[in-house]
């Protein structure tokens, strides 16, 4: 009896041992290009998760995660197409984080991951256009929609009692969705919108885009921009010319850089990004700084929480393949079940094992709604004393 219990066990050990798997996610990030800034704690916070799957050793019979980086530029289609098609095709991975910026992952997600099955979660692509694109049920993404990012930036205007701004937007998917979005919000709450124009990144010279918003006037500036390209440009162009004072960044110009561009010189000039409150941010935030890095980087919570529901949907679904998991994303990223934060993916896996429900809440409060995507919660900054603080949550 003792050799057969023996030889029982060893049997289990070898068909665990069996079934475990090297399983790769790729995250694929604008390492380059107009947020490039953003997205070494993007990849970070990603990796933390894989992590802390891994070392459980509770995924799929004790599998390992790894992850496999591909540069998306953020704003070059092409360029990033051909990332995730080597993701995909030559490294094998099993679902990426990313894409970084909208146009980007429209053109990866139809170009390359719908016709091979791969999931996509997106820590960051923000246009409205993503929530009604065909997907296959591939696509999800950890932050919100610009549509509620527009009405965001309109309520925080109005309470500060601005009533009429110009708008530059960069000329593409995101800016253009954000600049129309928030407009439609901020007429409809009274305030008037004097110019709404699109600006290219990559140019050294944006005075004659600032001579024009300048003429059209408004009490502060909305650049829905980016914080290492031509937002910038229009900020530095505006402040040497004395153009504007006062500006409203939305999320892709709030990070890091822009202390070190302008610091007090855009003193009280304010904004929001997607962020949450609560012990789910205080968690990640506390796990980043032990890991060496700063998890208030802007869209490094949800990079985490983007690896950590596609890793928490395999272990549901009992499967490494996108087909089958792509359906459990949005099981475990909503209640019923016992609420996750970070630091409990292990707690939740051996909840899943014995065959329990679980609410993944993240570091940014998850809740999947419509199609796969955030109903998100935004943080308002301000510039004081030359340095991004926080004032509120909405």
């Amino acid at each position: 009896m003792k050799n057969l219990l023996l030889a029982t066990a060893a049997g289990a050990l070898m068909a665990g041992a069996a079934g475990a798997e090297e399983i790769k996610l790729g995250i694929s990030l604008g390492f380059t290009g107009p947020l490039e800034s953003m997205a070494p704690a993007m990849q970070q916070g990603a990796e933390l998760a894989m992590k802390e799957v891994t070392d459980s050793g509770l995924l799929l019979d004790g599998s390992t995660v790894t992850a496999v980086t591909g540069d998306s530029t953020c704003i070059d289609a092409a360029a990033a197409t051909a990332t995730v098609e080597r993701l995909i095709a030559s490294e094998g991975v099993k679902g990426i984080i990313g894409g970084m910026c909208s146009g980007e992952t429209i053109a990866s997600l139809e170009n390359v991951a719908k016709a091979n099955g791969v999931v996509m979660i997106s820590p960051s692509a923000t246009s409205p256009a993503l929530s009604t694109i065909e997907d296959d049920g591939l696509f999800f993404r950890t932050s919100p929609s610009d549509a509620r990012q527009g009405q965001v930036m309109a309520d925080i205007l109005s309470d500060r009692g601005i009533t009429s701004v110009a708008v530059t937007y960069t000329n593409n998917d995101y800016g253009k969705g954000l600049a129309d979005s928030f407009q439609a919000a901020f007429q409809e709450a009274g305030g008037s919108v004097t110019v709404n124009s699109a600006h290219d990144d990559g140019k050294a010279d944006y005075s004659a885009e600032v001579a024009a918003l300048a003429a059209a006037g408004g009490e502060a500036l909305v650049v829905a921009g980016y914080v290492d390209q031509g937002g910038s440009g229009v900020v530095r162009a505006s402040l040497d010319t004395g153009a504007f004072e006062t500006f409203v960044f939305p999320d892709g110009m709030v990070g890091n850089a822009l202390e070190a561009n302008f610091g007090s010189e855009i003193e009280g000039s304010f904004g929001q990004n997607p962020a949450a409150e609560g012990p789910g941010r205080d968690a990640y935030l506390a796990m980043a700084e032990e890991a060496g890095f700063d998890g208030t980087g802007a869209f490094s919570a949800e990079a985490y929480d983007a690896a950590a529901l596609i890793l928490l949907a395999m272990a549901k679904s009992g499967s490494s393949d996108p087909a089958t998991y792509k359906d459990s994303i949005m099981e475990v990223s909503n209640a019923p079940g016992e609420e996750i934060l970070p630091g409990q993916l292990a707690r939740a896996l051996e909840i899943i094992a014995e065959g329990g429900d679980v609410d993944y809440v993240g570091a940014t409060a998850v809740e999947m709604v419509g199609g796969g995507e955030s109903a998100g919660s935004y943080r308002e900054v301000q510039i004081t004393d030359g340095k991004l603080e926080v004032v509120g949550y909405r």
